[in-house]
């Protein structure tokens, strides 16, 4: 009598309404020998039983996604602002570093700002901000440098998919204004190419081996390209 939907990391349940009808409707055929109507109302359904099929719409849970850079102030920043507006809701983007630079790179935030996206609310902040029990809990972790200043990722929980896409990193940019402003447009596109592939894989029917398989590949520059 229970119908359950497995969505994302999580499965729904919800009351079969069809099932219950007929299961109703089985038993009531033999009521007192053919003659449903001396069970009084005992078969009668709920009006709101007896309506049409639910319309109600279960709320589909987000996955939280954390970007982590040395500085947060380039490549992860970019990264959560475009999780946030291409995910429209199925994820959580935060982004840390291991070493947070006091505020992000001006011109990054410019080039979001040009490109439509909300920037009020980022800012670089260190990944310890996503340790203890009131931080919330991550899905997936992803380093958009090799290796932080070499250092391992914090303790976060044990239950989230890593993944590492290499990147250029803004602050080698070096030419004039014009040409660095073509570089931090070459990286915005790198990252949302991978972020659309990211955001578009079939994540209820992928264990977890096998996503983490996909982040690899996705972080693989000889596989993805701008």
């Amino acid at each position: 009598m229970i119908s359950a939907e497995k969505d994302g990391r999580s499965v729904n349940y919800r009351a079969d309404v069809t099932g219950f009808r007929s299961l109703l409707k089985f038993l009531s055929q033999d009521c007192c020998n053919g003659r449903p109507e001396l069970c009084g109302d005992a078969f009668d359904l709920p009006s709101q039983i007896i309506a049409a099929e639910p319309t109600e719409k279960f709320m589909t849970p987000a996955f939280n996604v954390l970007f982590l850079c040395t500085q947060n102030s380039a490549r992860s920043i970019i990264a959560e602002a475009l999780l946030e507006k291409i995910g429209r809701g199925r994820f959580r983007a935060y982004s840390a570093g291991s070493n947070p630079a006091k505020e992000p790179v001006p011109e990054v935030i410019e080039r979001l700002t040009a490109l439509g996206h909300d920037v009020s609310h980022l800012h670089s902040k260190s990944w310890d901000e996503f340790k203890g029990p009131e931080a919330p809990r991550m899905d997936f972790v992803i380093a958009l440098c090799d290796a932080p200043d070499g250092q391992f990722c914090p303790d976060l929980g044990a239950h989230f998919v890593t993944g590492v896409w290499p990147l250029p990193d803004p602050a080698q940019f070096t030419g004039s204004p014009t040409e660095r402003t073509t570089l931090l447009n070459e990286l915005y596109a790198m990252i949302r190419r991978r972020i659309e592939i990211f955001t578009s894989l079939p994540f209820d029917s992928l264990d977890r081996m096998a996503i983490k398989t996909r982040l690899d590949e996705i972080g693989d520059t000889t596989r993805v390209s701008p």
